[in-house]
């Protein structure tokens, strides 16, 4: 990836930035009982979590929270965000809260990302840019797809992720946040993903699947009884430049109050900054 295009990405990807300075099992066999209730939450693992996208685009929009975690040098770093999401249209807003510096000197103002289809959009992204003003990113640019860059991974490409769900095991029945859930376990491919993702996230998880270390992406998903994601924990594993070592990443994502209100619009075009971002070479993409 052009690494101006990912110094682009923001001040959520500065912290990702901070961070580099410094298995879960999987069987092709459902557990027992699991495909006899007859739920779109049950049956074959691998059948049942290619649709859980599709169970997402079904119940319209949903509220979120997300948290990226890195671990590095013995130092845990973690990027939290919250918001809502309209999967019909494939937009999103999340108020995403950067750690404090190495140091714990500082705090950081919350950044307000949109998730759009091929793009994402910041405000509050600092280095320079007005307070006023939006970075736009283009998400195919991004090596990793834009599923680490922004500092949460969008609700909608995560969901398609699990498109590419090669093995999966179905681990049992509990709950998340009081609603009944099955977990599944398993592991999911990029480069399927790609080849069965909605045109929105196909270019991006393409240049996920070629940018992070390995294509293979392990995970655990838990559905409610309508094949509905409630959590779903997956972790990426990219090269750090610098150091030339392989980093983990682990993004977690929290969905709730389905039906939620999600009325978000995307910056007119005199919003976006064009202007010379601090430390990069070229201006933002406008």
């Amino acid at each position: 990836m052009d690494r101006r295009q990912h110094r682009r990405a923001g001040g959520t990807a500065a912290a990702v930035g901070i961070l580099l300075g410094l298995g879960a099992g999987a069987t092709g066999c459902s557990g027992s009982g699991a495909a006899a209730e007859g739920v779109p939450g049950a049956g074959d693992p691998v059948a049942v979590l290619h649709r859980a996208a599709d169970a997402l685009r079904s119940a319209g929009s949903s509220k979120a929270t997300t948290s990226m975690e890195m671990a590095t040098g013995g130092t845990r770093v973690t990027i939290r965000g919250r918001g809502v999401y309209d999967y019909r249209r494939r937009l999103g807003r999340l108020t995403v809260l950067l750690p404090e510096d190495p140091t714990g000197a500082s705090e950081h103002r919350p950044i307000t990302e949109l998730l759009a289809s091929g793009a994402l959009f910041m405000k509050n992204r600092g280095a320079g840019v007005p307070a006023d003003k939006w970075v736009r990113v283009d998400t195919a640019t991004l090596s990793d797809g834009n599923l680490v860059t922004g500092g949460a991974t969008d609700p909608y490409a995560a969901a398609e992720v699990l498109r590419g769900t090669r093995e999966a095991s179905f681990v049992g029945r509990t709950e998340v946040a009081g609603t009944a859930v099955r977990h599944y376990r398993g592991t999911a491919d990029l480069s399927r993903a790609a080849r069965s993702a909605s045109a929105g996230n196909r270019a991006a998880l393409a240049a996920a699947a070629k940018g992070f270390a390995a294509a293979e992406v392990p995970f655990d998903v838990y559905l409610d009884d309508a094949g509905r994601i409630r959590k779903l924990r997956q972790r990426f594993s990219f090269v750090n430049g610098h150091a030339q070592a392989t980093v983990g990443v682990a993004s977690t994502l929290l969905l709730y109050d389905f039906g939620a209100p999600a009325d978000i619009r995307l910056p007119a075009p005199a919003d976006i900054y064009a202007g010379r971002i601090a430390g990069d070479e070229a201006g933002a993409d406008g």
